[in-house]
């Protein structure tokens, strides 16, 4: 057994952080709240704020590593070459994975291993379609993607343009928006921007039953003062301006940044059994290879939860290790072949061609959870402890809900539970104050639903 972490995978990416350089920019804030986002036995302190810096973060997966004493499982600063199926593997299951340690040019190292969890995500290779954007390459100013963007500093008076409307791109402009002369963020189809701060001080992620895809609290204000501009798609650059859809132009551009997301690649494994067919991904529940003789690999974060993805790979991963060690059987491969064509057409459905990563959070791990017993189960809480039905029930999907019963069963999942909205004011709570009130989940339902009733209503009214 191993976990392997790597400066790069299947090709060298220099590890800045040595060099005090993060690969993300400085003043990232964690868009999950700290209840939504932890692992399922190991809430945060009650003093970490809502929404973390990631250093904070950082801070916490470290403690983490030394409670549950991983650290000597780990092999740093290892790059993988290759992962194949050993000669047995018909019999076996096994893996043959060959390393090459950093600053070790040449040197490398096989292992076998009896299973393997690739655990790279989709975030490993910035997306940077310079293709898409004609005249780009006549261009005279720089440009990069957000992943090598680090501080505002180096914009300082400078005029740029952002492109992409994601967390990223708002976050980038927004930051921007202090330094630099003007900013404009360019995007294709817009997209609805969110606080993180529900009704009375509480958090979206944990009042609402859905996740929207933008938080940014500064990017409203920032637009109505004219600090930054929205426009639609970039139709062509020329040396110093871009040319946008719908005709007008940016002139005197001194930058570009490209918030235009990320790709992911394996390529230390065979490219077949991720993609089975028509070059996209088919794996059972976003895991499991459905044409492997035997289930020994799992694909751990190669999915896009509109939750969190703390608790959403720990779900994955304890589903996976159980697999592996034979107490869950998967389907046969017929079965895994028809769910993932269902699966596929709703995804293009929802959320289109380019989102077919895109998962729902409550209803995706409910289903990973029923797979291994870890599932709520209603019912039997509202017989057993209808107090903890009742917060089970109406309150947040919290990753808590996964270790309360079944394999991995945490004794301090129902007090988690019970105490996670006391968690979310402590660290506001810096003076005396009156009792807070907690949400009324009928309440909030009930807000949530007046809007479209009254816009139903309004329709009927005027046709």
């Amino acid at each position: 057994m191993g976990l392997i972490s790597r400066a790069g995978v299947g090709k060298k990416i220099k590890d800045h952080t040595e060099e005090g350089k993060a690969s993300i920019y400085q003043s990232v804030f964690t868009n999950s709240s700290k209840e939504m986002m932890c692992f399922p036995d190991f809430p945060y302190p009650d003093d970490y704020p809502n929404y973390m810096h990631h250093s904070k973060l950082q801070e916490y997966i470290k403690t983490f590593i030394q409670k549950k004493d991983l650290l000597r499982y780990i092999q740093f600063e290892t790059l993988v070459s290759s992962i194949k199926k050993c000669t047995s593997f018909l019999v076996t299951g096994q893996w043959v994975v060959v390393t090459e340690k950093d600053g070790k040019q040449g040197k490398q190292e096989s292992t076998i291993f009896d299973a393997v969890m690739i655990c790279s995500g989709h975030h490993m290779y910035p997306n940077l379609p310079t293709d898409s954007f004609p005249g780009l390459d006549r261009f005279r100013g720089n440009y990069l993607h957000s992943w090598d963007y680090k501080n505002p500093e180096a914009f300082k008076g400078k005029r740029v343009l952002v492109i992409g409307l994601g967390n990223s791109g708002s976050d980038i402009a927004v930051e921007l928006s202090c330094l630099a002369t003007q900013v404009i963020i360019s995007t294709r189809s817009g997209s609805w921007v969110m606080s993180r701060v529900w009704d009375d001080g509480y958090l979206w992620d944990m009042v609402s039953l859905r996740k929207e895809p933008v938080f940014n609290d500064e990017l409203p204000s920032r637009i109505l003062c004219g600090l930054v501009s929205i426009k639609p798609s970039v139709k062509e650059f020329t040396e110093t301006s871009a040319v946008f859809e719908d005709g007008t132009v940016f002139e005197a551009i001194d930058s570009v940044i490209f918030a235009t997301g990320y790709d992911y690649s394996y390529p230390f494994l065979d490219e077949t059994i991720i993609k089975s067919r028509n070059n996209e991904v088919t794996l059972f529940k976003g895991i499991f290879p459905p044409l492997m003789e035997k289930p020994t690999l799992a694909v751990i974060g190669l999915v896009q939860s509109l939750g969190a993805a703390i608790p959403t790979a720990d779900l994955q991963a304890r589903w996976a290790a159980k697999v592996f060690a034979n107490s869950c059987t998967l389907p046969t491969m017929n079965e895994m072949m028809d769910d993932i064509d269902e699966k596929m057409g709703k995804k293009l459905k929802w959320f289109g061609q380019s989102q077919t990563l895109q998962t729902d959070y409550i209803t995706y791990m409910d289903e990973l959870g029923s797979f291994i017993g870890a599932k709520p189960n209603i019912p039997w809480l509202f017989l057993t402890d209808p107090r903890l039905a009742l917060e089970v029930y109406f309150g947040p999907c919290s990753p808590y809900q996964f270790r309360l019963m079944g394999p991995g069963k945490w004794d301090g999942a129902r007090n988690a539970i019970l105490t996670q909205w006391n968690r979310t004011v402590k660290p506001t709570r810096t003076r005396v104050v009156s009792e807070a009130q907690r949400p009324h989940p009928f309440y909030n339902l009930l807000k949530m639903l007046s809007f479209p009733l009254l816009l139903l209503a309004a329709t009927l009214t005027f046709y």
